[in-house]
């Protein structure tokens, strides 16, 4: 295993300057992201969700974007999970994505809250039938029996709702609203660009970080 203390890349894609970034980070956020998705980078929209429960343990898992606007960024989950049950009693969260073609990261932190039924309803019903009998069948983060176990109750959830399973009361989406922001783009030398966006008196303070 001593290799792996040799493993190294040099990272010479790009550049973040202040001139170039955009006043604001959402902006920017989108400006990256579409650079990202037209590179076909694989699942341009996975990011990391970082929680911590009421014993201080931090946990992560990855989760996709599914909405962003002014407001914040969304995903879906079920409520009664790891995630879920974290953020009832810790509305602070973090999320990170990395696009490791484009030598690019970055990092949001902020308050999350659930989006309204209406949000997640919509939101439900345009996902694949499939997808809709799992939110059912799936205790998400609880033990289970084994594999068999779920298709079964797959199987069964598909005989009660047939086509039109309606949104679980457990299942809906939630809404990261950003108070910071981080891009980075790695550089040569590990000389890295960071550039960080705080919210401060309603208005966002940009600064350069040290890599």
């Amino acid at each position: 295993m001593d290799e792996i203390a040799h493993l190294r890349k040099s990272y010479e894609r790009a550049e973040l300057s202040e001139t170039a970034a955009h006043v604001d980070p959402l902006e920017q956020f989108r400006k990256w992201f579409e650079e990202a998705r037209k590179s076909e980078v694989p699942e341009p929209n996975a990011m990391t969700l970082a929680t911590v429960g009421n014993d201080l343990r931090p946990s992560t898992r990855i989760v996709l974007i599914k909405g962003l606007d002014a407001r914040g960024i969304v995903w879906y989950s079920n409520y009664h999970s790891r995630k879920g049950q974290e953020l009832a009693g810790n509305p602070w969260a973090a999320l990170q994505l990395h696009w490791v073609e484009l030598e690019r990261v970055v990092r949001i932190e902020g308050r999350v809250r659930r989006v309204n039924e209406a949000e997640s309803d919509e939101y439900f019903a345009s996902r694949p039938l499939d997808s809709r009998l799992g939110a059912w069948a799936s205790p998400q983060s609880q033990p289970i029996a084994g594999r068999a176990w779920l298709m079964a109750e797959a199987a069964r959830y598909g005989a009660k709702f047939l086509l039109n399973p309606p949104r679980p009361p457990h299942w809906g989406g939630y809404r990261l609203e950003p108070d910071c922001w981080e891009f980075w783009q790695g550089r040569k030398s590990r000389l890295h660009d960071r550039l960080r966006y705080r919210r401060e008196n309603n208005a966002w303070v940009r600064e350069r970080l040290a890599p």
